[in-house]
């Protein structure tokens, strides 16, 4: 007859693998209960207030914060890899402008590997030369697809320039302010890593087959681009632009939760008292808006966040306030996933590197649930 198996306590099902621990890292600590970030020891607020991505991409990647050689070295090193090749650029044409913007970054980010004669060989000194590449052209294939669904034509990297004023330089055409180079350089230090993220986690579990480190990369930027990842910007964006003044926040909010739906860019799957990026990245916010004359959309997230604060009790998370940055720098809402992969490439390649270091085949089990000690039936005897 039919039986069923009970589970085992070392076999007991948890859901979303929550709270399991599935690998051990020293890149960084995400600590909810107290509500903080740090990044091989270093708390995420004063990397934002002092450092800059390519020192914090250093520090993930080689485990210190570089000399002023080292640094000069390692951003010569990444700059050398913006450029994108004659044939990429062609086959990067041919993708629909229809395309959502994170499908033709993950679609480019395969054709790297194809493009590399050395992508197939996998150990973490091959890595590490691929992971200047994929962090140094990232923000080359997304800007240049964003000027070519525009109709203009892709603007070459500025190689006197840092990588966050060269990503904004390829997007507008025009040099940044030393705010808004500030604003996208925080951005990029606060979604550089945080810890087994579901992208991080599909990240290592390629990496863990052995596969490469474009493969590996490409399975991240695919798992990124869900709606209960990477994708949250983007519709906290939309939400804003559809309350469109500060005047129409509270009711357009409470409308949401009385309807029992979801508020994009709110609570936190680790964080259970606040996000302490979102705090890093307030004021800076501020800034950037105030001295752009562009204050609506961060008013309207003022009272969005005032409004779930007094009904739910749940602080913003860093998608909601980087929302209305991304777009006062000209990024369009669809676009913001992909400047989150810009940034996030950076830990993909140092967790793919430390999972390289000490591998084993990461494989889980399922408890199976369906039918047991079925037969099969000649085609002629069905029903």
């Amino acid at each position: 007859m039919p039986h069923s198996k009970e589970p085992t306590s070392a076999s007991r099902l948890i859901k979303g693998l929550e709270g399991v621990v599935a690998a051990q890292t020293s890149l960084s600590d995400v600590d909810g209960a107290n509500g903080r970030l740090l990044y091989r020891g270093m708390m995420i607020g004063e990397l934002v207030e002092k450092s800059n991505f390519e020192e914090v991409t250093y520090l993930l990647w080689f485990k210190k914060l570089p000399t002023a050689e080292e640094l000069e070295t390692f951003r010569s090193t990444l700059k050398a890899q913006r450029p994108l090749s004659d044939l990429a650029l062609r086959i990067l044409k041919l993708i629909p402008t229809t395309t959502h913007p994170m499908s033709a970054l993950r679609t480019m980010c395969s054709l790297m590997g194809s493009l590399d004669p050395r992508a197939h060989i996998v150990n973490p000194e091959e890595s590490q030369r691929k992971a200047y590449h994929l962090t140094g052209i990232f923000p080359t294939i997304i800007a240049a697809f964003h000027r070519l669904r525009e109709g203009e034509k892709p603007i070459q990297p500025d190689p006197d320039l840092s990588h966050a004023a060269n990503f904004l330089y390829m997007m507008n055409g025009v040099k940044p302010t030393p705010e808004m180079e500030k604003a996208l350089d925080a951005y990029l230090i606060l979604l550089a890593d945080h810890g087994l993220n579901a992208s991080t986690f599909a990240a290592r579990v390629t990496t863990g087959t052995l596969s490469n480190l474009y493969s590996a990369a490409t399975s991240a930027v695919g798992t990124l681009s869900g709606e209960l990842h990477g994708a949250a910007n983007q519709y906290a964006m939309e939400m804003i632009l559809e309350i469109g003044s500060p005047e129409k926040a509270a009711a357009y909010v409470n409308k949401l939760l009385d309807e029992k739906k979801k508020v994009m860019g709110f609570g936190h799957r680790i964080y259970k008292t606040r996000d302490p990026r979102a705090e890093a990245f307030r004021a800076i916010a501020k800034d950037l808006c105030v001295k752009a004359g562009k204050t609506t959309w961060l008013e309207i997230a003022d009272e969005v966040e005032k409004v779930m604060w007094e009904r739910k009790k749940i602080p913003c998370n860093v998608d909601f306030f980087s929302a209305p940055v991304l777009y006062v720098l000209g990024f369009p809402p669809d676009f913001f996933t992909t400047v989150f992969a810009a940034s996030r490439i950076a830990g993909w390649s140092a967790h793919i590197i430390e999972q390289q270091l000490d591998n084993r085949l990461i494989r889980p089990m399922a408890e199976y649930i369906g039918p047991q000690e079925q037969y099969y039936i000649p085609f002629e005897q069905r029903k």
